[in-house]
């Protein structure tokens, strides 16, 4: 049995609330690093610093101490929607690429959130 994606995301140095609540699916590959998460339904979570991520129903990436790299499966919105292809992780700061590399707080992150359904990725 399989620790919980928060667990994982902890020890990865990651923070707990990067993925919908209801993204309890995936699997881990410890040899090559690649992360897949599953989510019931395609989503968007608003966080507390008033940014949002919308999620694909799969999302894929590989999983290093403080970093998750060559993401496939979430958008950030940046006066459009435009892809995240890396998460890193610095002391108090996420950073995201999405074409540009974009700092957030990470605290806004470490609270677990409901996804709320939209239509299309």
């Amino acid at each position: 049995m399989q620790k919980p994606l928060q667990e994982l995301l902890k020890e990865y140095d990651l923070a707990i609330g990067i993925f919908p609540q209801d993204a309890t699916n995936y699997e881990f590959n410890e040899e090559t690093k690649k992360l897949t998460v599953y989510i019931p339904s395609i989503c968007e979570v608003g966080y507390k610093d008033s940014s949002v991520l919308r999620f694909a129903n799969i999302i894929t990436g590989y999983l290093e101490k403080g970093k998750l790299a060559d993401i496939e499966g979430i958008k950030t919105k940046v006066m459009i929607w435009v892809k995240v292809t890396c998460i890193t992780s610095e002391q108090s700061k996420l950073h995201f690429t999405a074409g540009i590399r974009k700092t957030r707080n990470r605290d806004a992150y470490e609270v677990l959130r409901d996804g709320i359904g939209v239509d299309k990725f």
